[in-house]
């Protein structure tokens, strides 16, 4: 190894400390939250954890539950943790932090694959600024009123506004390291499939689906529509030449197809006296929380949309920022018109893949505008070519990311010293 190298693996070092260092505080805080939602009442803590308990233990917890990933794992650590509460604060925990890792590993696999840096200091100030974006993401929030103030429409800060980071919802938590795997994975596939098709990347991309719908269907529910209709975009394109790698990649999706619909019988299924089904009608669910629909998308989405505006071209060369705002948009389109009949129209339960969406439009435009800036300021010739009013553009854009994060960072204290989530 020479001297290059060797500099090249010390910066991997120290970075993989200051990851670890941000893991442990992050999986610690994590695991305390989840323990005061297992163990605590619902007026300080309301989660649905205690469903999630008696779930897990095969207990009848009063709502359908049928994605089993989360609850059998959790089965697993109770035979050797005595108690269940613990044992799904554990596997929640894991699953949880586990999103991390994985985000971690592919924010490295985009950023750092073509960023060319010279000196020792540049390249450990890049991995370190990456990984504390990584963290970001995992705190980012809707933006509002930490004052208190009612904006016009708008009654709570998180209800109607939804989040990337709903800290209370457990399922949506230990499905994410999943989704955030078959989301990338998928972007792979969907730039080489149709000049060649790889079995190993196709069968990767369709477990990878599978396992985040058997743990919560919430993702499938965004991505599938959205690959239909990428698919048959491109096969008319080709003028149906890619028929073949469409039909491998289509067989792809048929464990996920078994699973929805086991999991839409199980949910949607006949109940005595409740209208059952899902509805489709222009903000009929969304109403019950807010009556400023476009406020809401904004507040929630202010980052990902100005950095959409300012770097629009950009959808048609960068294919995770371009399958971001396509599932970003399925899902806000089913938040809008679908609902679930009788009951349960008031949970909104659409949202859980809009708010999947959101994280992926937050993830997909901070790894943009993360190698715009980069390039700008420690690239020589970047910099030379960005214009004064560039750069402030550049810093205008991250100024709504930090709004979303200190609004995250706050929202998040609120919930770990026990206020309500809503």
């Amino acid at each position: 190894m020479n001297f290059a190298e060797w500099r090249k693996d010390k910066n991997r070092i120290y970075d993989g400390i200051f990851f670890g260092m941000l893991f442990v505080i992050y999986t610690a805080v994590t695991f305390v939250l989840f323990s005061r939602q297992s163990y605590g009442t619902e007026m300080l803590y309301h989660s649905d954890m205690k469903a999630y308990i008696l779930e897990m233990q095969g207990l009848d917890s009063g709502y359908p539950f049928p994605y089993p990933l989360f609850f059998k794992f959790a089965a697993l650590f109770h035979l050797v943790i005595a108690t269940p509460e613990m044992s799904v604060v554990v596997a929640l925990t894991v699953l949880n932090s586990l999103s991390l890792i994985v985000t971690k590993y592919y924010a490295d696999t985009v950023l750092l694959r073509d960023m060319e840096v010279q000196g020792r200091w540049k390249s450990l100030l890049l991995r370190l600024s990456v990984t504390a974006l990584v963290f970001a993401l995992f705190f980012v929030s809707m933006i509002y009123s930490v004052t208190g103030v009612q904006l016009p429409g708008i009654f709570r800060r998180y209800r109607g506004v939804f989040s990337p980071n709903p800290f209370h919802n457990a399922t949506y938590m230990a499905t994410r390291p999943f989704a955030i795997a078959t989301f990338f994975v998928f972007v792979r596939v969907l730039r080489e499939y149709e000049q060649k098709w790889k079995w190993r990347e196709g069968l990767l991309f369709g477990t990878l689906l599978f396992l985040s719908t058997i743990t919560k269907p919430s993702f499938t529910f965004i991505l599938v529509p959205a690959a239909g209709l990428i698919m048959l975009q491109r096969l008319f394109k080709a003028k149906w030449k890619n028929f073949r790698p469409t039909l491998y990649l289509g067989l792809c999706f048929l464990p996920t197809f078994g699973a929805l619909l086991y999991q839409f019988f199980g949910v949607f299924g006949p109940v005595e006296g409740e209208e059952t089904g899902i509805g489709f009608a222009l903000g009929k669910a969304w109403s019950y929380h807010c009556t400023n629909i476009p406020l809401a998308v904004a507040l929630g989405l202010a980052f990902p949309i100005v950095v959409l505006i300012l770097n629009i071209r950009d959808l048609k060369k960068d294919g995770a920022f371009r399958l971001a705002w396509q599932i970003t948009a399925v899902s806000l389109a089913e938040a809008l018109f679908f609902y679930e009949k009788g009951y349960r129209i008031g949970d909104m339960n659409f949202s859980w893949g809009y708010m999947h969406g959101m994280f992926f439009a937050f993830v997909a435009s901070a790894f943009l505008l993360f190698g715009k800036t980069w390039n700008c300021y420690k690239n020589k010739s970047e910099k030379e070519k960005t214009t004064i009013p560039g750069r402030l553009i550049l810093w205008g854009q991250w100024t709504f990311f930090v709004w979303h994060l200190l609004c995250g960072l706050w929202y998040f204290r609120s919930i770990f010293i026990g206020e309500l989530y809503y």
